[in-house]
């Protein structure tokens, strides 16, 4: 999921560096998305995971040389634009903040159905509990409460510890019929759990501008990609398994990491679990809402205020989404593909671009990321339509395009194929 991150002009350590890589792509979702694949691909969903972590080595290898190259604070705007051109640039960045806005209601339902799961409830009190959650937050923020890299850290790591718990705890409990059918939904519902679980892969672009803080970026840009590449690989595979193995068919819900915690703890893990839920939610969406203030200042080139549009779109998308949640009109797997499929559309777009800009093994590698990212759009169904239209809308509204200031990196990283222009938004 996507984060905001505070930057300050102190040098960034390694283990922090790494904390905040981390910090950027796990997040709430985590705590839903194995059972709604599981529930789409069953014991298959494995492959969508292990697929799209492939897909995000490539992804963590471009936005590192994007970032070398490019660290200035436009993030996919400058990465888009320096490729592609200006108009495009600033419509992926209206594309990524139409994400942000369809995102947020999705990520009060994870809180929500770990709420419910304890109190109980259907569709219209997890509906009602999710925009109660979004009305908090929002409030919040508008207040002026900004969660803090450090807390952030703090919550992964409270969401580490749960997994691990979880994980650790019930594997004792896996059953190998639990594995069969292996694909009872066809190979075909891979794909389309792949489209629903790029959620989980998100969040390397909100890093890569960081690279600018590191002392020594040849030497430690490499080991805090590849430390947190293998942290969160880790995490994803083995609690993706885990669900499979040891709930099998009762993975099929919105709260599996509840149900694995009841069989590790007993009736105390719901509890833990939506304790936890609750308290990451909060900081998601506020990062959420503090990242998308931030680009969209940046869009309107200025760096004061809180555009209250911003925080009305979320409103009223809250209203929408969670509205036809409760009446049954948009199920969650929908939910969740809505802001999946826009960021898709940025990360096509920042691809392309590399593809354009990097040389050598670099740039084979973003155009094969590209190629897979479209590939997955493609199973997002309508909200694949929804993606191109945010897009084409954008492009058309364009008419003031930013800036692009070209200059030599103070310095080179081998995954950047040592040096070139660097470029930044303005």
């Amino acid at each position: 999921m996507p984060s905001a991150t505070s930057a300050t002009s102190a040098a960034l350590s390694i283990p922090r560096g790494v904390a905040l890589y981390v910090g950027a792509l796990l997040g709430p979702g985590l705590l839903m998305l194995p059972g709604l694949a599981a529930e789409m691909a069953g014991p298959a969903s494995v492959l969508a995971w292990a697929g799209l972590l492939a897909v995000s080595a490539l992804f963590a290898i471009v936005f590192t040389a994007l970032g070398t190259r490019m660290p200035g604070g436009g993030g996919v705007i400058a990465y888009a634009a320096a490729g592609l051109g200006t108009r495009v640039g600033r419509a992926v960045g209206r594309c990524f903040l139409t994400g942000v806005v369809f995102g947020a209601p999705v990520v009060c339902m994870i809180g929500a159905g770990y709420v419910i799961s304890l109190i109980g409830g259907g569709r219209v009190a997890t509906a009602l509990v999710a925009a109660l959650l979004l009305a908090c937050v929002l409030a919040l923020t508008l207040a002026g409460a900004r969660t803090g890299t450090t807390v952030q850290m703090i919550l992964v790591g409270l969401l580490l510890a749960v997994i691990a718990v979880a994980v650790a705890g019930s594997v004792h409990a896996s059953r190998a019929a639990n594995w069969s059918p292996f694909a009872p939904h066809g190979w075909s519902a891979v794909g389309t759990a792949a489209s629903v679980l790029m959620l989980s892969f998100v969040g390397w672009e909100a890093v890569a501008p960081l690279t600018r803080r590191l002392a020594n970026p040849r030497r430690s840009l490499p080991r805090i990609t590849a430390v947190a590449f293998a942290v969160t690989a880790a995490v994803y595979l083995a609690l993706a398994t885990t669900v499979v193995a040891v709930l099998g068919a009762r993975a099929q819900g919105p709260v599996p990491v509840a149900d694995l915690l009841r069989v590790a703890v007993g009736t105390a893990g719901p509890w833990i679990a939506a304790g936890a839920a609750v308290l990451l939610t909060f900081a998601a969406i506020n990062a959420y809402l503090t990242g998308g203030v931030a680009l969209a200042a940046h869009l309107r080139g200025t760096t004061e205020g809180r555009p209250r549009y911003f925080f009305v779109a979320i409103a009223a998308a809250g209203v929408v989404e969670l509205g036809a949640e409760a009446l049954g009109l948009l199920d969650t797997a929908r939910m969740v593909t809505l802001p999946t499929s826009l960021f898709l559309m940025v990360y096509v777009a920042s691809m392309a671009s590399a593809a354009r800009l990097l040389r050598g093994a670099l740039r084979g590698a973003a155009a094969v990321a590209c190629a897979a990212s479209i590939v997955v759009l493609a199973f997002s169904g309508a909200a694949a339509l929804l993606a191109v239209a945010v897009i084409a809308v954008a492009l058309t509204g364009e008419r003031e395009p930013i800036r692009v200031r070209m200059s030599r990196p103070q310095g080179s990283c081998p995954a950047t194929g040592g040096s070139g222009p660097r470029v930044a938004a303005r």
